[in-house]
């Protein structure tokens, strides 16, 4: 009678615990089409807007511009990044505020002829550069982790870029993830379904991090907390079996 009372609680922890676990699907957000020749471009283009701002003095010019010039200007011109490879432009953000102290990973590939493949890749904002798993096979189990302080602005939503977006080459080549299992503080949270796209990836939330923002030095003093993210599946790459993911980063609250 014990051991099946024992059993029927396990079940139902299990249970219980199973339940708590989202199955999420992304909201598809921009389509990444980058390249190093797409960069080349983007700087010579960068250099002719320069003569362009010197034929506009007012909105009115805008109207006078032939087509070719107006695409130049609202492209590129018109452009609040800094570098070609921003993920996120020069206007104010969920950034202007939140962030995260550091990041860590199980595994991480070794650098090669200067490229490197860091934890630090999947959250530096830019599009060039990847985190990439470091062991045999296709990394499943492998896992990245973001660290953050106890005042850090509420998250609600996470958006990931998936693959080795660089270049379509480095992208087909490269392994790419198609289920992430999502921890807050260490306790499975999420299930992320992603789909086998360059496009980015949108998965909204309730606010996750620290509420009672009013008394500042009661919510600086409470623990540091963390979000990981688990490989369970992958779409295999056509050359290496490495898996990438060039950027997980957020949106959220408490910032304006």
């Amino acid at each position: 009678m014990k051991r099946l009372l024992t059993l029927v609680f396990v079940l139902t922890v299990y249970v219980s615990f199973s339940q708590t676990i989202k199955e999420m699907y992304p909201a598809l957000g921009n389509f990444i089409d980058k390249s190093p020749a797409g960069e080349v471009e983007y700087i010579k283009g960068k250099q002719q807007c320069e003569l362009l701002y010197e034929k506009i003095t007012d909105y009115n010019d805008l109207e006078k511009l032939s087509k070719a010039e107006r695409s130049l200007y609202d492209n590129i011109c018109n452009d609040e990044k800094e570098s070609y490879w921003d993920v996120i432009g020069a206007g104010c953000s969920w950034y202007c505020g939140g962030g995260l102290d550091t990041l860590s990973a199980s595994s991480s590939l070794k650098a090669y002829r200067g490229i490197t493949y860091s934890s630090s890749n999947a959250h530096d904002l830019s599009y060039k550069t990847a985190w990439v798993e470091g062991v045999e096979g296709y990394g499943i189990g492998e896992s990245i982790t973001y660290h953050f302080p106890p005042q850090n602005p509420r998250i609600t939503e996470i958006i990931i870029v998936n693959g080795y977006v660089k270049s379509e080459k480095a992208w087909k080549d490269n392994s790419r993830v198609k289920i992430l299992k999502m921890y807050l503080n260490g306790q499975a949270f999420a299930i992320l379904h992603l789909q086998d796209t360059r496009r980015e990836q949108h998965f909204s939330f309730e606010p996750i991090g620290n509420a009672g923002r009013a008394n500042w030095e009661q919510l600086i003093s409470k623990p540091w907390w963390t979000i990981d993210f688990e490989i369970m599946e992958v779409y295999k790459g056509d050359k290496y079996a490495d898996t990438a993911i060039t950027e997980i980063y957020f949106n959220g609250i408490d910032v304006h």
